[in-house]
C-alpha cells in the first residue's frame, strides 16, 4: 500500500493520483477526503482505466456531474446527509442553513431542499448563509440569519452544516434563543461533538458514530480500534476507511484476486459488501454506496458515561427511505 497526501488540495490531488497509476503502477486508488480533490481525480482515473474508491468525499456531483465507470464511492454523498437531516425535521418548521461556501456546502444545502421536498417534509428553508471555509467570525453571518428567521413562523431552526471545526459555540454566544432559534448541528467528529453537552436534547443526524451500528463488524472495529488507541474509540473517517477496505476485499475476492479494471467495474457493480454501519451496497446505475444514516439526540452531560459518551440514538434511517437520485444522466 502506499500512501499520499493531497494536503486537501484539488490540483495537487490529481497530479499524486496521476503519478500512483502511471509510475507506481497501482491496481486501485482510494481517496481523498475532500470533495474538491475528488471531483478532480475523477477523470484521471477515467484516463489512465484505473478503479478510484472515493472515501470520505461527499459532493454528489463526484458521482452525478462528473461521474465516471471507474469511480466508486463508498462515502455517503450530500443527498445522505441532507435526506437523512429531512426525516428528522419533517414538520412544519422556519429554517436557516449556514453552510461552507464551497463544493461541499452548496452541493449540500442543494440536495437539502430536493430531499425536502421529494420526502414531503412541511420545512421551508427562509434562508441560505455561506462563508469560507476558514471563517473564525460568524457575527455578520449570524445577525443576517437572526433577521431572516425572526419573524418567519415557529418553530424556528438554524441548520449547521460544516466540515471540520463546526461553529455552533460561537454561534450559540450570539444568543439565537432571543429569537426562538434552536441549533441543528450536523454529524462532526468526535473531538467537535464533545464540545456540545451544553446542547442537551438538540438532534440532528449523522453517517456514524460508534455506538449506533450493531453487527458484528462494528463490534470488532470498534473494540480493536480502542485497544491501539488508549481507549479512544474511532471516529467516522476511521469508520469510512474500513468500509473502502471492505469494498476492496470483496470485489477481490469476487474476481479471484484479478486487479484488471473491467473484472472489478464488473464485480463492484451492484456489490453489497459489509461495513462498520452494516451493509453498503454500489447503486449500478452510478456507483454510489447505498446505506443507513442516524438520528440522533445530545445527551444530557450528567448521563455521559465518560467523555465520549455524546450522542443516543433516536433511531437508524434505512437507506430505503432516503431518496438518493442518479444524477449522473
Amino acid at each position: 500500500m502506499i500512501v499520499k497526501d493531497d494536503q486537501g488540495k484539488p490540483d495537487l490531488a490529481k497530479t499524486l493520483l496521476a503519478e500512483a497509476y502511471a509510475d507506481d503502477k497501482v491496481d486501485l486508488a482510494v481517496g481523498p477526503t475532500g470533495s474538491g480533490a475528488g471531483i478532480a481525480m475523477a477523470p484521471i482515473a477515467a484516463e489512465f482505466k484505473k478503479v478510484l474508491i472515493v472515501e470520505a468525499a461527499v459532493a454528489a456531483d463526484i458521482t452525478g456531474k462528473f461521474y465516471n465507470r471507474y469511480v466508486f464511492k463508498t462515502s455517503r454523498n450530500s443527498y445522505h446527509d441532507s435526506c437523512a437531516s429531512a426525516a428528522t425535521t419533517m414538520a412544519p418548521v422556519s429554517v436557516a442553513v449556514l453552510a461552507q461556501d464551497n463544493a461541499f456546502g452548496r452541493d449540500g444545502v442543494e440536495a437539502g431542499k430536493e430531499c425536502l421536498k421529494k420526502m414531503g417534509s412541511k420545512a421551508t428553508i427562509v434562508h441560505e448563509e455561506y462563508a469560507p471555509a476558514t471563517t473564525t467570525d460568524f457575527t455578520a453571518s449570524a445577525q443576517r440569519i437572526f433577521d431572516a428567521l425572526k419573524d418567519k413562523p415557529a418553530p424556528r431552526f438554524l441548520q449547521i452544516a460544516w466540515a471540520g471545526a463546526n461553529p455552533i459555540n460561537k454561534i450559540a454566544a450570539l444568543k439565537p434563543e432571543r429569537f426562538g432559534i434552536t441549533l441543528l448541528p450536523g454529524g462532526n467528529i468526535l473531538p467537535v461533538m464533545k464540545t456540545w453537552s451544553a446542547y442537551a436534547g438538540a438532534e440532528g443526524s449523522l453517517y456514524y458514530y460508534y455506538d449506533f451500528p450493531k453487527n458484528k463488524m462494528n463490534e470488532w472495529f470498534v473494540a480493536e480500534y480502542k485497544k491501539r488507541n488508549n481507549g479512544t474509540p474511532p471516529d467516522f473517517f476511521h469508520a469510512g476507511g474500513v468500509a473502502a477496505a471492505s469494498a476492496v476485499i470483496t470485489a477481490l475476492k469476487k474476481t479471484n484476486g484479478s486487479t484488471d479494471s473491467e473484472k472489478l467495474i464488473a464485480a463492484m457493480e451492484g456489490m453489497d459488501f459489509d461495513t462498520p454501519k452494516g451493509k453498503m451496497t454500489f447503486r449500478k446505475e452510478d456507483h454510489q454506496a447505498l446505506q443507513e444514516m442516524y438520528h440522533f439526540r445530545i445527551k444530557e452531560a450528567s448521563k455521559q458515561k465518560n467523555e465520549w459518551d455524546i450522542l443516543e440514538l433516536v433511531r437508524v434511517i434505512p437507506a430505503a427511505e432516503m431518496p438518493i437520485p442518479i444524477k449522473n444522466k
